[in-house]
């Protein structure tokens, strides 16, 4: 009796739960309901957007501290061209732009630097010392075409006196600039040479250590200098702190270069003194693949370069160009950066800026902001032992990648550009990034 008064209990609420089911539930257009939402909110977040990159209205980015974080700039607009490969054209030429632009506004609004004076201009001394002030000192013309390959080195300290990023009191700073000129003292007949320049920067930075605290606090590791020049690469040679825990702001830039430690030190962009708003030439404008010219005396990669490609008449390859330098620029699809003396030199600075595709033929070369910049994407680089396969290599390049690079190049342009006032995303900004990204784990109390 007992079961099978149970039975009919559970048959008593199997008919209640099916009639409360078929006049509550209705599952069939719920689950619809349900299925159609999702859907639609799928689709919505994963759906291509498409940006109107001149207006910040639309496209404003919000960081994790809802500060404004700009969009990907398009600064390619007075050219027209189809380019279908989406992905590329919304990472642009970086590696994560959302994250650069975060981290590089809170480097704007916290870092300092402070700009050590120059201690050889004391009271007492006056006469035979302040004869050096030249060497510390900004250069009062860095823009003269004479400056040539060593402007970047001038230009960072003019543009880092007139930053909102410096500080007169050094115990609010983040990093130390020792402010000497390596092409200063190359070009000062009483050190020009590159033991007495050594020597020279050896003595200051101990002149530094002794009269303030902040180099002996961090062993140096917190302060920075700045060269060109490529006799810089031994300037700090006969300091030890000096060369192991100091930041070494450079042209000369190579790996395979024994006094450069990559992920200490910084590649810094070699910049001639060049116009600063020149109209690009379009691609279609552009009738010639590759451009190259240099002396060849001391480099063995370019002497087999214009041997094996001087002689094609699609290539203009040349040790001395027939035809103004500029124009080779403007007329070429690729231009080549071939290593000279150095892995650096002011061609790729100025392929960029006259919008031709750098070539990079230059082994262990550590390209400036190369951890910001998604450098395949607006250059091809190739090893210098992959000469005889040059031509086939850009031939194999499709005008649909090709357009999508030049689009690419168009929107770096503007980091390769130096400003008496540093502005947006320039030159000195761009390194100075480098250095807030080095120093800002090192920051000391003093």
């Amino acid at each position: 009796m007992a079961l099978e008064s149970c039975i009919k209990e559970n048959n008593k609420n199997r008919k209640l739960n099916h009639q409360l089911c078929r006049h509550q539930c209705r599952p069939l257009p719920i689950l619809v309901l349900v299925l159609v939402l999702t859907f639609s909110s799928w689709f919505a977040f994963f759906s291509p957007r498409s940006y109107d990159h001149n207006s910040f209205t639309n496209t404003s980015l919000m960081s994790k501290n809802n500060k404004f974080i700009p969009p990907i700039p398009n600064t390619q607009t007075h050219h027209h061209y189809n380019s279908s490969s989406s992905s590329s054209s919304q990472s642009g030429p970086y590696h994560d732009w959302q994250l650069f632009a975060a981290d590089f506004e809170e480097m704007m609004r916290n870092f300092k630097i402070y700009v050590y004076p120059h201690v050889y201009s004391n009271n007492n001394n006056t006469s035979s010392e302040e004869a050096f002030a030249g060497i510390f000192l900004p250069h009062p013309n860095p823009l003269n075409p004479k400056i040539g390959n060593y402007l970047s080195e001038h230009m960072f300290k003019l543009s880092l006196l007139r930053s909102s990023l410096i500080t007169t009191i050094p115990q609010q700073a983040h990093s130390y600039f020792l402010p000497f000129s390596i092409n200063a003292m190359r070009n000062d007949r009483r050190i020009r040479s590159e033991a007495a320049i050594a020597e020279f920067v050896a003595q200051y930075t101990r002149r530094i250590s002794s009269q303030f605290p902040f180099w002996n606090a961090s062993a140096g590791a917190d302060h920075f200098y700045v060269c060109c020049h490529s006799v810089g690469r031994d300037a700090a040679s006969k300091h030890a702190d000096l060369h192991k825990n100091a930041v070494q702001v450079t042209c000369s830039s190579s790996y395979f270069q024994k006094l450069y430690v990559s992920h200490k030190d910084v590649s810094l962009p070699q910049v001639w003194p060049r116009p600063l708003h020149v109209p690009l030439n379009p691609p279609h404008a552009r009738d010639r693949l590759v451009y190259f010219s240099g002396r060849i005396q001391n480099s063995n990669v370019r002497q087999e370069l214009i041997a094996l490609w001087g002689n094609d008449t699609s290539m203009d390859v040349f040790d001395k160009s027939p035809y103004p330098y500029e124009e080779g620029f403007r007329r070429s699809k690729y231009c080549l950066h071939v290593k000279g003396y150095e892995v650096n030199t002011a061609r790729v600075s100025d392929a960029i800026h006259y919008g031709c595709i750098p070539v990079i033929l230059s082994n262990y070369y550590d390209l400036p902001f190369a951890n910001v910049l998604d450098w395949t994407k607006f250059s091809v680089i190739i090893n210098t032992g992959e000469i005889p396969f040059l031509k086939k290599r850009l031939l194999s390049i499709t005008r649909q990648m090709y357009l999508t690079m030049y689009r690419n190049l168009c929107q770096v342009r503007r980091h390769f550009v130096w400003h008496k006032t540093p502005r947006g995303y320039d030159s000195f900004y761009m390194t100075a990034y480098q250095l807030w990204l080095r120093t800002s784990v090192n920051r000391l109390s003093y």
